[in-house]
C-alpha cells in the first residue's frame, strides 16, 4: 500500500519559516517525481516546487526566493523549507509523487496534506 504522509504543519507569524516533511513508503522512492502543491480556501490546488529523480528542483514564481524543496532517497523523504512566510501561503499542502508507468500514464499519489496558517 502507498502512502505519503505529511508533516511539519501548523501555526507561524508572518516573516517566520517552517519545514515541511513527506514520508513515502510502498514505492520505490528513487524513482518517483516528487512535488509539493497547495491549496488555499476558495482557489485551486497550484505547485509549489518539484524535485525530479535526479534532483533538479523547479518552483512556483512566487516562492523560488523563499522556498526550497529538497529529498533524501535514503529516508524516502522529501522536505519543503519554507522561509519569510506570508499570510498568502496560507494554505494545506500536498505531497505528490509520480512516475510514468510505460503505458502513456503515470502511477500518481497524493499525501493528504498538511494545513499552514501564517498570521499577518
Amino acid at each position: 500500500q502507498v502512502r505519503l504522509v505529511e508533516s511539519g504543519g501548523g501555526l507561524v507569524q508572518a516573516g517566520g519559516s517552517l519545514r515541511l516533511s513527506c514520508a513515502a513508503s510502498g514505492i520505490i522512492f528513487s524513482m518517483y517525481f516528487i512535488g509539493w502543491y497547495r491549496q488555499a480556501p476558495g482557489k485551486q490546488r497550484e505547485m509549489v516546487a518539484t524535485v525530479t529523480s535526479t534532483g533538479s528542483t523547479n518552483y512556483a514564481d512566487s516562492m523560488k526566493d523563499r522556498f526550497t524543496i529538497s529529498r533524501d532517497n535514503a529516508k524516502n523523504t522529501v522536505y519543503l523549507q519554507m522561509n519569510s512566510l506570508k499570510a498568502e501561503d496560507t494554505a494545506v499542502y500536498y505531497c505528490n509523487a509520480r512516475r510514468p508507468n510505460g503505458f502513456g500514464g503515470s502511477w500518481e499519489y497524493w499525501g493528504q496534506g498538511t494545513q499552514v496558517t501564517v498570521s499577518s
